[in-house]
């Protein structure tokens, strides 16, 4: 009876092993997929008048969250194929796109980004730059300002936002549109300080957080406020995010007071808004 017994006890040990033995494979195997599992990423498109202080409140954000971020830059507007535009009617990846408000407006009406998702980041003026270690014109009133158009030998501005109300607002209002048109460059994939950098301008005209940290060039100044036009920077969810969640994190994290002075230091103003409506 006792050895009966024994075998027993011993037969159902034997089959106890083995479905031990496959709970803790499961169990181990699971804890090595979370260990190894990829970190949360997010593809993002941000404008150049943006750039600066992207460059530096993105990498606080990775390193805050583990978030990778994926980025690509470009012009809010125009044809360019880098623009924003551009690259979402060639359905690049984004789920995260930063540009110009009135540029992002479009993309809403278009069904591309999710209307409520819309932060605004900052606001941005318009400059005014020279190649280094030429004169500085005077662009304090607006009759000095129109002065220095007028006497420039060449003018270059952006293909985007702020190029293109120069070119089809503020100088024909200036009535000098027709006068300078020969004369004035439209630059297209790159930075107008790059252009005067390099001697292809006179001067150049962009958002001040663009033209802050080219080398080789002298910031003149804001242009005169009766001719300024203010940009609003904002950030939206594209309608194909794949992770609109962490998006809306990222998101939540460029309009922080936190990252005020990094804003503030770029050259923009900081806007700490709530979704717009």
């Amino acid at each position: 009876m006792t050895s009966g017994t024994t075998g027993e006890h011993r037969g159902v040990r034997k089959k106890a092993w083995p479905a031990l033995s496959f709970v803790g494979l499961l169990l181990a195997t699971t804890l090595l997929a979370a260990a190894f599992q990829a970190p949360a990423r997010l593809d993002v498109m941000s404008s150049g008048g943006f750039t600066a202080a992207y460059l530096e409140l993105s990498k606080a954000f990775s390193e805050q969250t583990g978030v990778v971020l994926d980025t690509v830059y470009g012009a809010s507007m125009g044809g360019a194929t880098s623009a924003i535009p551009s690259r979402l009617q060639r359905n690049e990846a984004a789920d995260v796109v930063i540009l110009a408000g009135e540029a992002l407006a479009l993309l809403v009406g278009s069904g591309q980004v999710v209307a409520d998702s819309r932060v605004d980041l900052a606001s941005s003026r318009i400059g005014m730059a020279v190649r280094h270690g030429t004169a500085i014109p005077n662009i304090r009133t607006i009759e000095a300002f129109t002065q220095t158009l007028l006497q420039t030998k060449s003018i270059a501005y952006s293909a985007s936002a702020s190029g293109t109300y120069l070119s089809t607002v503020l100088f024909p209002r200036l009535g000098i549109g027709e006068q300078i048109a020969h004369k004035s460059i439209r630059v297209v994939g790159e930075r107008v300080g790059t252009v005067v950098a390099r001697g292809d301008a006179d001067i150049g005209f962009q958002q001040v957080s663009e033209l802050l940290p080219i080398e080789g060039i002298t910031y003149v100044g804001p242009i005169p406020d009766e001719t300024q036009k203010i940009t609003v920077f904002a950030a939206g969810v594209t309608t194909s995010a794949k992770d609109p969640d962490t998006a809306k994190r990222l998101i939540a994290f460029l309009s922080s007071p936190n990252a005020a002075p990094i804003i503030t230091k770029t050259g923009m103003t900081p806007q700490l808004s709530i979704p717009s409506r």
